[in-house]
C-alpha cells in the first residue's frame, strides 16, 4: 500500500507540474518573467541529475558546471556559425574582431545542426564515463571525489578563459537565431520556455523510472553499504558510473537550452561558483526526493535574481549559511520536512486508529505465566 500511495502521489505531482508549467505560468507571467523561469528550469534539469547522483548514489558532485558548460558551448558554437552564415561571413563576429580569419578545424563539425545535437547528447556523458572509470574504479569517494570534481570545474573555467577562439573571458554571446527561428521574437522565446518545460518533465520521468527500478535499489544500496554490494557480486563502480553519466547527460542538455534562452555563455557560468549553486538548490529542496531538487533549484534561482538586487553583497553569505543549515540540521531538505510533517499529522490525527499491539518474544509467554497457579 505504501508503494501505491507513493506512486499515486508522484503521479499527482507530475499532473500539478504540467498544469503549472504549461497553463498557469504562461497565463500569469510576463514575457520577461517567463524567460527567467525558463532559465531556472535549465537549472532544475541539472538539479534532477545531481539528486540522482548525490541523493541516491551518495556522490557529492561539485563539478556539474563542467558538463553544463560542454553542452552550452557546443550549442553556442553551432548558433554562432549559423549567424555567421546568415551574415555571409566566414567566421563568427567575435573572431573577426580578434583577428581570426579562418574558422578553427574543431568548429567545422558544429556547422551541422544534427552533429551539434548529437554531440550535446553524447559528449558530456562520455566524458563522465571516462572520469568515472578513472575515479570510481580506484575507489575514490566522499570528500576526495567532491574536491576532485570541484577542481576539475575550476580548471576547465580557467582554461576556457584563455581561449580566444571560443570568446575568452567574454564567452559566446549575441545569438540571433535558434535553428532558423529569430531569438528576438517573443513567440519564439515562449517556444523555448515550452521546450525547457517539456525537457524537464521528460527528465523527471526518466529519473522516476530509474529510482523505481532494480538499478535504483542498487544505487541506494551502494550509497548505504558499498562493501556489502561488492560482496554480493556487483561492482559498485559501474553502478556509480551510470548515475554520474546520466547526471552529466542532464547537465549537458540543460546547458544547451540555457544558451538560446539567456543569450550568452561565459567561463564564469561553468566554474566552481555555479557548480556549488546547483548543489545548494538540490540540498535546500531535498536531494533524496524526485521533485525536491526542482523546487530547490527554482527557488535558489529566483532568490539569486531578486534578493541579490536588494542585497548584492549579503546574498552570497546568506546563501552559504542556508546551505550549511540545511545540510547540517535538515538533510532531507524542504521536501523531506513537508513529508515528515504529513506523516506526523497522519500519526497523531484524531481520526487515526491506534497502532496494533504486536507482542513478540517474552510478551508472548507473559499471559501464560499469569495463568499458572502460584507455587
Amino acid at each position: 500500500m505504501s508503494f501505491l500511495r507513493s506512486r499515486g502521489g508522484t503521479i499527482i505531482g507530475f499532473a500539478v507540474a504540467v498544469v503549472l508549467l504549461f497553463a498557469a505560468a504562461p497565463a500569469m507571467l510576463s514575457d520577461f518573467r517567463l524567460n527567467l523561469l525558463a532559465k531556472y528550469l535549465c537549472f532544475a534539469i541539472v538539479a534532477v541529475g545531481i539528486g540522482l547522483a548525490w541523493g541516491r548514489g551518495g556522490m557529492l558532485t561539485l563539478g556539474q558546471g563542467v558538463f553544463f558548460g560542454l553542452g552550452a558551448f557546443m550549442m553556442g558554437m553551432h548558433l554562432k556559425i549559423a549567424d555567421a552564415e546568415i551574415a555571409h561571413s566566414d567566421v563568427p563576429d567575435f573572431m573577426g574582431i580578434a583577428g581570426i580569419r579562418e574558422l578553427p578545424a574543431y568548429w567545422e563539425p558544429f556547422r551541422s545542426p544534427a552533429f551539434a545535437l548529437f554531440a550535446i547528447v553524447v559528449i558530456p556523458p562520455l566524458v563522465a564515463v571516462i572520469l568515472g572509470f578513472g575515479v570510481f574504479k580506484r575507489r575514490v569517494k566522499g570528500a576526495y571525489f567532491a574536491i576532485l570534481s570541484q577542481a576539475l570545474a575550476g580548471a576547465i573555467a580557467i582554461y576556457l578563459t584563455g581561449q580566444q577562439s571560443i570568446g575568452g573571458s567574454n564567452g559566446l554571446n549575441g545569438f540571433q537565431t535558434f535553428f532558423g527561428f529569430n531569438l528576438y521574437d517573443p513567440v519564439n522565446k515562449k517556444m523555448l520556455f515550452y521546450i525547457a518545460a517539456a525537457t524537464l518533465i521528460v527528465v523527471l520521468l526518466v529519473t522516476w523510472q530509474l529510482m523505481n527500478s532494480r538499478y535504483g535499489e542498487l544505487l541506494v544500496a551502494v550509497r548505504d553499504q558499498e562493501e556489502r554490494v561488492r560482496f554480493l557480486g556487483y561492482d559498485p563502480a559501474n553502478i556509480k558510473i551510470v548515475a554520474y553519466a546520466v547526471a552529466a547527460l542532464f547537465a549537458g542538455i540543460a546547458g544547451a537550452l540555457f544558451v538560446p534562452i539567456v543569450g550568452f555563455i561565459t567561463p564564469a557560468d561553468i566554474g566552481i561558483a555555479p557548480s556549488i549553486a546547483f548543489l545548494i538548490g538540490v540540498a535546500i529542496g531535498g536531494r533524496t526526493t524526485l521533485f525536491g531538487p526542482v523546487i530547490g533549484a527554482i527557488a535558489v534561482g529566483w532568490a539569486t535574481s531578486t534578493l541579490s538586487e536588494e542585497f548584492p553583497s549579503g546574498w552570497t553569505y546568506f546563501q552559504g549559511a542556508l546551505f550549511v543549515v540545511v545540510v547540517g540540521f535538515f538533510p532531507a531538505g524542504l521536501a523531506g520536512l513537508a513529508a515528515l510533517r504529513l506523516r506526523r499529522k497522519a500519526k497523531v490525527g484524531p481520526e487515526s486508529p491506534p497502532p496494533p499491539v504486536v507482542t513478540e518474544g517474552v510478551d508472548d509467554v507473559t499471559p501464560d505465566l499469569a495463568k499458572e497457579p502460584a507455587r
